[in-house]
């Protein structure tokens, strides 16, 4: 099956299932500050750019996978594959050794992500992390091909993303090479948004920043967004909302099993063990939680300068500030 030949009754489950996709989207308030959006997730199917993915079912030992693909001989299978594309809802697109290594992620989450970018015509932006490429062509869609960058470490997904790109009709560069280092030959960049977590804020982005860009990437369980003012120097707070990525490749990220929680935590209290791990006692945390009125994320924040990282909550020069590294 070719990669735009689907049943006839299948055609008309995507066009409807991703109306309902959008619909879902809208009432969930993600797009509410860029209603710009709404037609571009109207526009382009992501059907073209999941051809499989895995879904966890119980096996003798646990947890297995079963591989759901538009290719199935299993009409009933493949209309599953298809309804799940369209599901708001993450989807696990490639395993090794069990372990998930690459993702699409919730199509909610990459609108309200998009929508917190605020782009404008003519707005350069590089994406971290390419994924199966739906991303980019939400942003090629958007802003021209001509105008976005995508970057992963692994030959295998950008080839796979580009592929994926040409069938639905976007040509944005996609660029094979280390995601910490971006890519300046691109640059400079209006904005810059990462699809992978992050344990620090990589300082070759901030240099291949034109002054007054915005850089948002999923840090610690949330997402932080960054403004840029010169090349060594950007500030900025958390969203609201949490946030689960896989992580960058190529860095060594703290694992989540390496963070000390207890069963019962409240979510804000593990966002700030993970964001504080291995510069503040566990302990020390979640008395400072306590303290400080139980803080939500939008109180925490990020300053970059020169060669120094570190978060903070309330005042980056304040009494509460931890390095990121």
């Amino acid at each position: 099956m070719s990669a735009h030949a689907l049943d006839k009754d299948l055609d008309a489950v995507a066009v409807s299932a991703r109306a309902e996709l959008v619909r879902a989207i809208g009432l969930s308030g993600a797009w509410d500050t860029d209603p710009g959006w709404r037609a571009v997730f109207a526009a382009v199917p992501r059907h073209l750019f999941v051809p499989y993915y895995y879904v966890g079912v119980p096996d003798g030992d646990g947890q297995g996978h079963e591989r759901l693909w538009r290719g199935s001989p299993d009409p009933d299978a493949r209309e599953r594959w298809l309804r799940g594309v369209y599901a708001d809802v993450p989807l696990a697109t490639r395993l090794r050794d069990g372990e998930l290594v690459s993702s699409s992620s919730q199509p909610s989450l990459m609108a309200r992500m998009l929508a917190e970018l605020r782009v404008t015509d003519g707005d350069r932006v590089l994406e971290i992390g390419a994924g199966t490429g739906y991303n980019a062509a939400l942003l090629a869609h958007r802003l021209g091909d001509d105008l976005v960058t995508t970057v992963d470490l692994e030959p295998e997904i950008t080839d796979s993303a580009r592929t994926h790109l040409a069938d639905a009709g976007y040509r944005p560069a996609v660029v094979t090479g280390d995601g910490t280092r971006g890519v300046p030959a691109h640059g400079p960049y209006d904005r810059i948004v990462a699809t992978c977590a992050l344990t620090t804020v990589p300082r070759a982005w901030i240099a291949q920043c034109r002054p007054g860009a915005r850089v948002l990437a999923p840090l610690a369980t949330g997402l932080i967004t960054l403004t840029v003012r010169d090349p060594t120097h950007a500030e900025g707070t958390f969203l609201n909302t949490a946030a689960y990525f896989v992580p960058l490749r190529g860095t060594e990220p703290t694992t989540p099993t390496e963070i000390p929680h207890r069963p019962g935590d409240h979510e804000l209290l593990r966002f700030l063990l993970t964001l504080t791990h291995g510069t503040l006692d566990p302990r020390d945390a979640r008395e400072l939680w306590e303290r400080e009125g139980r803080p939500g994320r939008e109180r925490y924040g990020v300053s970059v300068a020169g060669e120094r990282v570190w978060a903070w909550l309330d005042d980056p020069e304040g009494p509460y500030t931890w390095p990121l590294r």
